[in-house]
């Protein structure tokens, strides 16, 4: 693969500067990065966009297995062999003698697979240690759920979450009167727990979810900032009515 020979090139004592500098802590960073700008690319980007951002991604998955390389641990070959296997082994239905067409039949074999490798067992906080810490906080909180979940450490019934949502929400207020910081950010964190875990009974990702409300909010947004310089006007220099006037509008436009 020529991208292998490249990395190296970049890595060798000829190549550059900045890239022999870094160390695996420095990719994680990038990797980070470009992960989530391949996301952005899959939300609302082109087809060449994605084929762009991947490239972007791949490469740093192949400066990462470098370093290992350079220190003897593995090659980007290893990478690859492990994965190949654990996919066969991981789809007995497909690679083996196996007959599995429904959907939750195929995600509990996973799962069956997964403790066989001694994946996702332990207990107390041994039990979250496959969850990774670097997940942005919602996706984790809701993989967190679902893995308790898994051993009957969950409620009955997406009304009985609604509750516990509503709970949260008179604790909240109730910190918020007595002005303790600390117990506002305690609370607001248990609100937001309680939200994530009413999306895993809605089958919504809540990740995926605020990610669109983010969408929407820079969208009508920019809207308003587009009305406003029509008149003349910044934001800074609109009143709250003019600013909710065309928020409003944008409203409406997109229900048409």
């Amino acid at each position: 693969m020529r991208l292998v020979d490249i990395v190296a090139r970049l890595r060798s004592p000829s190549g550059c500067l900045w890239d022999r500098a870094q160390e695996k802590e420095d990719i994680a960073r990038y990797l980070l990065e470009e992960a989530y700008e391949v996301v952005d690319a899959i939300e609302g980007g082109t087809a060449m966009a994605l084929r762009e951002e991947l490239g972007d991604l791949f490469f740093h998955i192949v400066f990462l297995a470098r370093l290992a390389e350079e220190r003897a641990e593995f090659d980007l070959a290893d990478v690859l062999a492990d994965i190949e296997e654990k996919m066969i082994r991981r789809h007995p239905h497909v690679f083996g003698d196996r007959s599995l067409e429904d959907v939750a039949a195929i995600k509990e074999s996973w799962e069956a697979v997964k403790r066989k490798e001694g994946k996702g067992l332990g207990t107390g906080p041994e039990r979250f240690t496959g969850i990774a810490k670097a997940l942005p906080a919602l996706t984790r909180a809701q993989k967190i759920g679902q893995l308790a979940s898994k051993v009957g450490f969950d409620w009955d019934s997406r009304e009985v979450v609604l509750k516990k949502v509503e709970e949260e929400m008179t604790e909240l207020k109730a910190a918020i009167w007595t002005l303790s910081s600390e117990g506002i950010s305690e609370e607001v964190g248990d609100l937001l727990f309680s939200l994530v875990n009413l999306c895993r009974f809605l089958e919504v990702d809540a990740e995926t979810a605020l990610r669109g409300a983010l969408h929407k909010f820079i969208r009508r947004f920019t809207y308003v900032e587009e009305g406003l310089a029509k008149a003349g006007k910044k934001p800074e220099a609109a009143t709250p009515a003019e600013m909710d006037r065309l928020w409003e509008e944008a409203k409406a436009l997109e229900r048409k």
